[in-house]
């Protein structure tokens, strides 16, 4: 059990960074991190639990601390694409155009396993997952560092990721021994991870690199693999999931089946979008119409529905184009519909 309890810092949503995590802050997070401590810091895309990713104890505290499953493999976050071979057994050429055009930013490029990293980061596996983030807060971190951090997300595993300090406080209480407050994340969903190892570039989570931006890039198809065995963060089947139940329809049926759903004397909210017409008798948490303003904000939302004591969302799938395929996949998973059921 940690001897420190998190950081207490309350939140400003009008704060920047800057005006909320200083250089004593991530001085601190730095020598905790050396001696083998778990450090929760934000990313563009979501918070991480962080730990020395060469410290085997430090990286098994991660698992301990989120319940998640000894199987399921971590990312090893970096400070720049200059450190990549430090990490990977070879760096292909394909894997350093995705690292020029895309970092920092939300893609993870999972490469062959480098000796330097402990099988407990990977899963077992002998590969490992790699990103840069985009966050000045967690690139200070990193690059004072000067080495890789294994981080998830800073929740219960399975549950809806946290997108802000204070929801990494409210999963996660003591088992964490600091937290860094860089504000709400900007993306919201977590980073898209594309495979480089098998002979051709394929998405086994989509996220805020779209494959559309990976293909412009890389000059060729990009596969999107549904189901089979779990290979990165986020695969399984139901993940990323309020209390509450959640349901999936289209954007026409969505009225109707929330009627049906209400006379089971269950509490009912219609989750949409601002321009959905929605009866003025219905409770409704509405999403923006725009599908990067609506990944950034779905994360909250879902905490949204169990916060007001709702026992069921009624969600409509998103067109799945651009961001949109991120958004659709954390809702399958959300409602424990995953493709790789």
């Amino acid at each position: 059990m940690p001897t420190s309890s998190p950081a207490r810092m309350e939140l400003d949503r009008d704060k920047s960074p800057a005006d909320t995590t200083g250089p004593a802050d991530i001085d601190r997070a730095v020598k905790l991190l050396r001696a083998g401590r778990l450090v929760a810091f934000p990313t563009e895309t979501v918070y991480g639990l962080g730990a020395d990713a060469t410290n085997e104890s430090a990286v098994q505290r991660i698992f301990e601390a989120k319940g998640r499953p000894e199987t399921h493999p971590l990312i090893v976050h970096i400070a720049g694409a200059d450190m990549l071979a430090d990490w990977v057994a070879d760096v292909p050429d394909t894997a350093r155009q995705l690292a020029e055009r895309f970092w920092p930013g939300p893609l993870t490029i999972i490469l062959d396993r480098g000796r330097r990293v402990p099988l407990v980061v990977t899963g077992g596996l002998e590969t490992v997952g790699l990103r840069v983030p985009a966050h000045p807060v967690a690139l200070a971190l990193l690059r004072e560092f000067s080495g890789g951090v294994a981080a998830p997300s800073a929740n219960r595993f399975g549950r809806v990721s946290p997108t802000r300090a204070e929801h990494v406080r409210d999963d996660l209480g003591d088992h964490v021994d600091f937290i860094l407050d860089g504000g709400p994340c900007s993306v919201g969903l977590e980073s898209t991870i594309v495979d480089m190892t098998s002979g051709y570039p394929t998405i086994l989570r989509p996220g805020g690199v779209t494959p559309e931006q990976l293909r412009e890039v890389l000059g060729c198809p990009v596969m999107i693999r549904h189901g089979g065995p779990i290979f990165a963060p986020g695969q399984h089947p139901l993940h990323y999931s309020p209390r509450a139940e959640v349901v999936l329809v289209t954007a026409a049926d969505m009225v109707q089946r929330a009627a049906a759903l209400r006379t089971t004397g269950r509490r009912v909210v219609v989750v949409c979008r601002e321009s959905d017409p929605v009866p003025d008798n219905f409770a409704t948490i509405r999403l923006p119409d725009s599908l990067d303003a609506a990944a950034q904000s779905l994360y909250d939302t879902l905490r949204e529905v169990d916060r007001r004591g709702f026992d069921v969302a009624v969600v409509a799938l998103p067109p799945e184009h651009g961001v949109g395929l991120a958004i659709a996949d954390r809702l399958r998973r959300a409602a424990g519909k995953g493709s790789s059921e």
